[in-house]
């Protein structure tokens, strides 16, 4: 195979990186591939069979002028990414989505730490010394501390994704450098559809957690609670983290075709409604003292953006 991918790129060096000529490239070497892939399972050894793919291949120029394709060099060509470039991508965005997945981990870990030091007070197990005006001032500490460097791998993974904003822009892979790719992403499918089959099935057990804790004790309720968050903070890290790499095969491959509009609408919703849902747990919890209960708002917040992400997606699909 790497004989027909070096006879097509000296075929086609002398032409322009055209957006249009890049097409049709990929799509020859696509052509190309599914017939020697016919002749092997017809028993022709590998020599014979590129021998006929390249034999069939005809005349560059025929091709170019029955397809009316602009060869015009003077035209806007397309950006080509090099290998370097594209798999450096891929670590700097797996090593973004390991970061920003342990600072939201410690983000959520920081609210079960509140609720856990908090309990361990009221219950006169730790810091039995400290006034009783005061049980929730080592909790609040302890959650600060955990979030500020939270924050730190935030910005840190901003800036290091920053120096590849221009994948936001079109571009080309060489056709060697995406057929390997393509290669890597199949075989991380199962990977990531793995990932999503356990992070569900946390997120769906975890309140189990709560109610386990609450029969055998009604004053453990809020070590459910505890144990909840951080059966949920483990789904998220793995949804981001595996999400990450996706999403740089997704990019480079130009799998996702979806509207910035939409795109916009769903993650400004999102920056919305989460840190409400936080908010709200938080304000409960200190406020009324119902941790006990007031967990529930976080599978209610899942379950709502879901449906407003697939109502919203579907009503958009419709008025294309």
């Amino acid at each position: 195979m790497e004989t027909i991918k070096n006879y097509l790129d000296t075929m086609f060096s002398s032409l322009p990186k055209t957006s249009q000529i890049l097409k049709l490239k990929n799509d020859l070497l696509e052509n190309m591939e599914e017939k020697y892939n016919e002749l092997k399972d017809e028993g022709k050894s590998e020599n014979e069979a590129i021998g006929i793919v390249i034999s069939e291949f005809g005349n560059i120029d025929e091709l170019i002028n029955e397809l009316e394709i602009d060869t015009n060099k003077n035209q806007n060509i397309l950006p080509t990414i090099t290998s370097e470039e594209a798999y450096g991508f891929i670590n700097t965005k797996k090593r973004a989505g390991l970061l920003i997945g342990i600072g939201v981990f410690l983000c959520i870990l920081s609210a079960a730490m509140l609720i856990l030091i908090t309990s361990l007070i009221e219950n006169n197990i730790v810091f039995t010394n400290l006034s009783k005006n005061d049980p929730d001032l080592p909790g609040v500490i302890t959650l600060f501390i955990m979030i500020v460097p939270a924050v730190a791998l935030f910005i840190y993974s901003g800036m290091e994704l920053k120096k590849y904003n221009y994948l936001k822009k079109p571009f080309e892979l060489p056709i060697n450098v995406k057929s390997d790719i393509e290669q890597k992403f199949n075989a991380f499918s199962s990977t990531y559809m793995i990932s999503l089959i356990v992070g569900v099935c946390l997120c769906v057990l975890s309140p189990i957690a709560v109610l386990i804790t609450d029969s055998l004790n009604s004053n453990a309720s809020d070590y459910g609670v505890v144990l909840l968050l951080t059966i949920v903070a483990i789904a998220v890290f793995i949804f981001i983290y595996f999400g990450n790499i996706k999403e740089s095969f997704n990019i480079l491959l130009k799998i996702k075709d979806f509207s910035k509009e939409q795109n916009k609408v769903v993650n400004v919703v999102a920056s919305i409604i989460w840190p409400l849902a936080v908010c709200i747990f938080l304000i409960t919890g200190f406020i009324f003292h119902i941790w006990h209960i007031n967990w529930i708002i976080f599978p209610i917040t899942g379950i709502l953006f879901g449906m407003f992400s697939s109502v919203y997606n579907i009503l958009k699909g419709e008025n294309k």
